[in-house]
């Protein structure tokens, strides 16, 4: 007799000791949390977010102590008509001496008066870096805070790069806190829909939220080796509850429906074995799936991608564990439970209601239809269909999204444009790093100067004093040029092409032996953009690779690997299709009334987030329904029959199972943050179309169409779909056939 594979191995000890397994699994969460919570989440750092020229000038000014330093700004201005001179001087003094005393500030500029007269501003240097600022915003904004009840009759607020992240964060906070208090209902009542059973719904989410709980407290102890940009915890929430009901569903609904087949005439735990035999070991491929395709995410080396990477695979690998270990343990008790209700009403001489197996009803028999008599037009009409979707991605244009494209609900927001309208010259900025060898100070000044006149008949640059810091050393020096346009504006980029290919080059690029480059947000942007479109290719090619790879693997089929990678294809396209549409051509603006900072531009991370997740997320399904087609198949079913066969098994849990996905990630398209809304919105599209047109009409009409070539090498398969009649060996270790663990009769 073959020996049972780990997964099953687990569920029959987990089925043996239910009581044990529930209490290791709320013990494994608990330790989890404490060792997360104890080790505290490390964030990453300047260094982890280096990347091209604007990461090698950044480097260099670390290194040096030389970095544009942390900069806030305190307006003070009038609450309507003209602003009291005299008075607006007395605040800014305040604020002034009471921002010296902080140990966080290393520097309080002059004030400087708006064109117009409209406004007085005082700049306020902070100690470290810019990324670490937000950490310690809070003393600064107190005394703004202070200063502002000082003065009553004038506006006193506080905005700069760190009280702006720390405002997204708090947003962020509120964003997803409203998310759950939306997904969380609405999947109750999926379920309920599904179930009919409130203690059958509450399994589902129990684990659900014990996996986020797990995820979180693992995802911690995670980023002391993989830093957190600050984006884990978005798709912890984001992926866990939807995989964490997932993976149930599907193993609830098999122990289901293996219990109406039975009849009573198996014990909970011969029910419980046969599921995971099944639908378990479908959730465990599943999962592995979506945790390999979301590593390619790892191929770009960069730190926002590596951060989301990270929380996508925690969290489906802790929701994978769940379904394997205290999932069939409280399958087990609750069946246990039902056995003595049934008893019990049969001592009283109550007549035991048996389920009859559950059937689709007609909606889904209307689904099934099409594939089932049609299947040459159904394939033709349904891939016409994706492509059409597809095709306005063609047009699609990336951005990097930033402070520009934030929500203006957001108060820093707000108090941004208004700095910016004042004093349009901070809206952007470039520093030009120069690190020379020794002797060369007198040079590199002369060159700065030179550049910096260069910059000033350029319309593109803004004309401001030379601004210059130098090392202790004299080696190393930054300039920092001004931008009065938008970040993301073809003047700013402009902007840098000029300074990059011409002035540069033309001053200090003369310098023997001189190292330089030039950073600041518009570098920053467009080398973030320029890395990552130079990683694209690879990642792709390797997730493609990955797929057909592990679609052979599980499936022994070559035919089925291509279909799923096509498939996926053609998902994912449809999905960026729809995305461009809503979003870069502004119909989300007029159908939800977002605004249009959100609608202009796709986030640059969006597409290649997007088309690794969701290879992974259709793997999801394509293993779940192909195994209940593959588990006909071998029972010696044609090919045709086995595709209808195991599509009328697992139509409705697929698509309720897309529900309660399309729920949580919808639920994102009503957050602030313009690239959370774009990727809640494409993840929730692209469910719906992969459940409901590729798993439904595409996949089982070129199942049909290929018939026993379906299957090809695989010689198995093919002589079981040609031999009605066979039978399924007993104690097999195959992907989607019934095994029986633990099995024992009452």
């Amino acid at each position: 007799m073959k020996k049972q594979p780990t997964v099953l191995r687990v569920a029959n000890w987990s089925a043996l000791h239910p009581g044990r397994a529930i209490a290791g699994w709320f013990a494994f969460v608990a330790l989890c949390l404490a060792v997360g919570l104890a080790l505290g989440n490390q964030r990453a750092g300047d260094g982890d977010f280096q990347v091209g020229e604007s990461g090698r000038a950044e480097a260099i000014a670390l290194r040096a102590d030389v970095q544009d330093r942390p900069t806030e700004h305190v307006m003070i201005y009038a609450r309507s008509g003209p602003l009291d001179e005299q008075r607006a001087e007395a605040a800014a003094r305040d604020v002034t001496a009471r921002m010296q005393r902080l140990p966080e500030v290393v520097g309080v500029r002059d004030p400087v008066t708006a064109d117009g007269g409209k406004m007085l501003r005082v700049e306020v240097s902070m100690k470290g870096t810019k990324r670490e600022a937000k950490d310690y915003i809070e003393p600064l904004l107190d005394q703004t805070a202070a200063a502002q009840k000082a003065h009553p009759g004038l506006v006193v607020e506080e905005i700069g790069d760190a009280s702006v992240t720390y405002g997204l964060e708090k947003q962020r906070g509120k964003d997803l806190t409203k998310s759950e208090l939306i997904t969380f209902p609405v999947t109750l009542v999926t379920l309920l829909v599904v179930f009919g059973s409130l203690i059958m719904i509450s399994v589902p989410l129990l684990l659900a939220l014990t996996s986020i709980a797990g995820a979180v407290g693992l995802s911690m102890v995670v980023s002391h080796a993989v830093p957190d940009s600050g984006l884990g915890m978005n798709m912890i929430l984001l992926i866990g509850m939807a995989v964490g009901v997932d993976y149930t569903l599907f193993y609830l609904k098999r122990e289901r429906e293996e219990r109406e087949l039975a009849g009573g005439r198996l014990s909970p735990e011969a029910l419980v074995g046969i599921a995971a035999a099944t639908s378990g070991r479908a959730v465990v491929v599943s999962a592995l799936a979506v945790i390999v395709s979301t590593a390619t995410l790892f191929l770009a080396n960069d730190t926002i991608f590596s951060t989301l990477a990270t929380g996508t695979i925690v969290v489906v690998l802790v929701a994978m564990v769940s379904s394997v270990t205290v999932l069939p343990a409280l399958l087990v008790k609750i069946g246990h439970r039902m056995d003595r209700r049934a008893r019990r009403a049969m001592e009283r001489g109550k007549p035991v209601r048996r389920r009859t197996p559950e059937k689709n009803g007609r909606v889904w028999s209307a689904l099934l239809k099409p594939a089932q008599k049609h299947p040459v037009l159904t394939l033709i009409g349904s891939v016409l269909v994706m492509l059409g979707l597809a095709a306005p991605a063609l047009g699609m244009e990336l951005r990097v999204l930033n402070k520009d494209t934030h929500s203006r609900q957001i108060p820093e927001m707000r108090a941004y444009d208004r700095l910016n309208d004042a004093f349009p010259q901070l809206r952007g900025e470039h520093w030009v790093v120069v690190h020379a060898p020794k002797g060369q100070q007198d040079k590199v000044t002369d060159a700065l100067a030179t550049l910096k006149k260069r910059t000033e008949a350029d319309p593109d640059f803004a004309r401001t004093p030379l601004e210059v810091r130098t090392s202790k050393d004299g080696r190393t020096s930054l300039l920092t040029l001004r931008v009065p346009f938008k970040l993301g504006s073809d003047q700013a980029k402009d902007s840098l092409t000029h300074l990059r290919d011409d002035y540069v080059p033309a001053t200090v690029g003369k310098i023997p032996g001189a190292e330089y480059g030039v950073d600041g947000p518009i570098a920053v942007d467009r080398d973030y953009l320029d890395n990552q479109n130079a990683k694209m290719p690879l990642i792709l090619g390797v997730l493609l690779l990955v797929t057909f790879v592990m679609t052979v693997l599980v499936f022994g089929s070559v035919v089925l690997g291509l279909i799923g990678v096509v498939l996926n294809l053609l998902s994912v396209a449809a999905a960026f299709g729809v995305l461009t549409v809503f979003f870069q051509w502004g119909l989300a603006s007029t159908l939800f009334g977002f605004e249009a900072s959100a609608t202009s531009e796709i986030g640059s991370r969006v597409p290649l987030f997007l088309f690794v997740i969701l290879f992974g997320l259709s793997m999801d399904y394509q293993v779940f329904v192909v195994s209940r087609i593959r588990e006909a198949a071998l029972a010696g079913m044609p090919t045709r029959e086995a595709v209808l066969d195991g599509l009328a098994k697992s139509a409705k849990v697929v698509t309720s199972a897309a529900v309660v996905m399309v729920t949580v990630f919808s639920t994102f398209v009503f957050l602030h943050l313009a690239e959370m809304k774009q990727i809640g919105f494409s993840l929730a599209v692209a469910v719906l179309l992969d459940a409901f047109i590729i798993r439904i009409l595409i996949l089982p009409s070129a199942m049909i169409l290929l018939g026993r070539a379906s299957w090809w090498p695989s010689t198995k398969l093919r002589r079981a779909t040609g031999a009605r009649g066979s039978t399924v060996v007993a104690g097999s270790t195959e992907v989607g056939e019934r095994t029986p663990v633990a099995a024992r009769t009452p």
